[in-house]
């Protein structure tokens, strides 16, 4: 979402910047990349389409899609998959998440929705189903049907109310992917970009609050995949130099303080 500026819904703002930055990503090692169509008008499926076509193998690209509020939902979802095709140049993504209003309801609505991603899905359209703003009951119910391979919640140091979610992937071996990593909003607002005890560990430990954050998360499990939104080469190498940060016990410890 830092491609294209806010909310992914203008045009970039260095366009050749951005190409730069997916490139450097994929040649660091990077093969998940996290997109949604629906936020904008296409824009950063253009960009990682115009930076990485032909794609290497191995890189997967997963893509959200929502349903309108106007229909059953599952015109919208097909629509939305055949434009991230189509914008990408791909005959099939790795995975697809349905996002969800958030609500947490199991209904009539939540199976045609569901269904509908089934059937795109048995169609080869996509590979994997995942499941995006949801409660533990409606990913109960889902995994009752079908098989679900993510989960992107809202999760973060500041805000772990989908940690039962969490527990509830890994015992399932489905991925769980936090979205906002590092917290929203940005800016003097942001919970744990600015709080005081990230600040004052990652300074103990001569890193920076994004790498003690990301380093936070992808300890608590293994089943957990970071997706933080960059917009430069050198916010992109900070983040992944995470991967190989230690956090040692009274870090552990401090950090577990932030949430409360």
């Amino acid at each position: 979402m830092q491609l294209a500026g806010q909310f992914a819904a203008r045009t970039p703002p260095d366009r050749e910047s951005a190409i730069g930055v997916l490139r450097a990503a994929v040649a660091a090692g990077v093969n998940h990349i996290d997109t949604a169509q629906y936020y904008g008008p296409g824009t950063v499926n253009d960009l990682i389409r115009d930076a990485l076509y032909p794609y290497p193998d191995g890189l997967a690209i997963v893509s959200k899609v929502a349903a309108g509020r106007d229909d059953s939902g599952a015109g919208s979802l097909r629509a939305g998959i055949a434009d991230n095709l189509r914008g990408l140049l791909v005959a099939q993504l790795a995975a697809v998440n349905l996002r969800l209003p958030g609500d947490g309801r199991v209904d009539a609505r939540f199976d045609d929705l569901l269904a509908a991603m089934v059937a795109a899905r048995d169609e080869g359209l996509i590979a994997g189903i995942g499941l995006s703003n949801i409660s533990t009951e409606q990913l109960q119910h889902a995994i009752a049907g079908t098989e679900i391979i993510c989960v992107q919640n809202l999760f973060h140091l500041a805000d772990r109310a989908a940690a039962p979610l969490l527990d509830m992937c890994l015992s399932r071996a489905i991925a769980f992917v936090p979205f906002c990593p590092l917290g929203w909003r940005r800016g003097q607002d942001n919970p744990v970009l600015t709080s005081p005890v990230v600040v004052q560990a990652a300074a103990r430990l001569g890193i920076t609050p994004a790498q003690a954050a990301l380093q936070w998360l992808l300890q608590l499990a293994p089943n957990v995949l970071l997706i933080p939104g960059t917009g430069s080469v050198a916010h992109l190498r900070e983040n992944l130099a995470a991967e190989h940060i230690t956090l040692d016990d009274q870090a552990l410890r401090d950090l577990d303080r932030v949430s409360a």
